[in-house]
């Protein structure tokens, strides 16, 4: 355990980078090192904001901190990372990890060179919803489908809406299928920007589960949610307003859990079982924050951080997988 308070800088500080920075600066056990982006204007106003120091430059920063978070453009996590880690430094990288795949393996090489972690800012797993399923229940889907839709925002449209928005849903997929992608069928439109803006995917994976995950951020109206069927039980997500819905056959012979609704039976009459209706308590939880924390203990219990480096690898190799197949639907258009 470390005695004094590990010092986390931030590089890019626009919106989620503030973010971050406000986070660390109220985390207990951490101490905001300080904040680097090439926009020192910005860097110095959320600097005075979190009563930190603004950097004048990355190198500075990084010899200022134990470990760094990476709040900047996609295409700049690489370099970034890369830099930190050759530093000696543990860094949390927003989402996607990076790029390309082979990005994200060299950097996943290079934090076990230097016996490092890297951790990715799936933001969603730490969704209150999500938690307060898991703690309840298992989850072992056989089909699932997901929407994630937008209204549209400049900001995120250097990538396509894929490694934007959905991600965020194969990454939370892939973290209850432990099995690996069989098949992918994709589509997808670039409507307002010049990469794809709308986009649906079926996945098919070895196990027999499927996977239907849409996402757009030319939507009207927001929506973040997720329903998981599985034997038994049926399992509603919603990510925005921080709700879960269960449906599920009760075990014979279980009692009533408190709070369920039973909604009938089925079975033989020697063997019957319920059908309940639970809705799990959600605790008030602010995902950021949180997953913001885990960094900081598997660092200070030197203990692997919750989305590893592997796991944001896999959902960008998923990603690209849909938008390989979306390119190739256009190409035969």
């Amino acid at each position: 355990m470390m005695n004094n308070p590990l010092r986390i800088g931030v590089v890019g500080v626009g919106h989620l980078g503030g973010l971050h920075a406000k986070m660390l600066s109220e985390i207990d056990g951490v101490q905001l090192a300080g904040v680097f982006d090439i926009d020192q204007a910005k860097a110095q106003r959320v600097a005075r904001e979190c009563r930190a120091m603004a950097f004048p430059s990355l190198d500075a920063l990084m010899h200022a901190a134990d470990a760094i978070t990476i709040a900047t453009p996609t295409s700049t996590h690489f370099d970034v990372a890369q830099l930190a880690l050759r530093n000696g430094r543990h860094v949390f990288i927003e989402k996607p990890i990076t790029t390309t795949t082979r990005e994200a393996d060299e950097l996943i090489a290079l934090a076990k060179a230097h016996a490092l972690f890297i951790q990715v800012g799936h933001i969603e797993r730490f969704n209150a919803a999500i938690l307060a399923v898991e703690k309840k229940y298992t989850i072992n889907p056989l089909f699932v489908e997901s929407h994630r839709l937008a209204p549209f925002n400049p900001r995120g449209t250097d990538v396509a809406v894929v490694l934007d928005l959905m991600i965020h849903d194969i990454d939370i997929i892939l973290s209850f299928v432990q099995s690996p992608v069989m098949r992918v069928d994709a589509n997808g439109v670039a409507v307002v920007s010049d990469s794809v803006d709308i986009a649906n995917a079926r996945l098919q994976f070895e196990n027999g589960c499927v996977a239907n995950v849409t996402a757009s951020r030319i939507s009207q109206k927001k929506m973040r949610k997720m329903r998981l069927f599985q034997k038994d039980a049926y399992i509603s997500i919603d990510f925005s307003e921080k709700h879960a819905a269960v449906f599920r056959l009760a075990g014979e012979g279980e009692p009533s859990a408190k709070g369920a609704m039973l909604l009938g039976q089925i079975g033989s009459a020697k063997h019957k079982r319920n059908i309940v209706y639970e809705l799990p308590p959600v605790d008030d939880v602010n995902a950021l924050k949180y997953e913001l924390e885990l960094f900081g203990k598997s660092i200070t219990s030197n203990t692997p951080p919750p989305v590893t480096g592997e796991e944001g690898r896999r959902a960008l190799e998923v990603a690209h997988m849909i938008l390989e197949r979306i390119e190739q639907q256009t190409v035969k258009l």
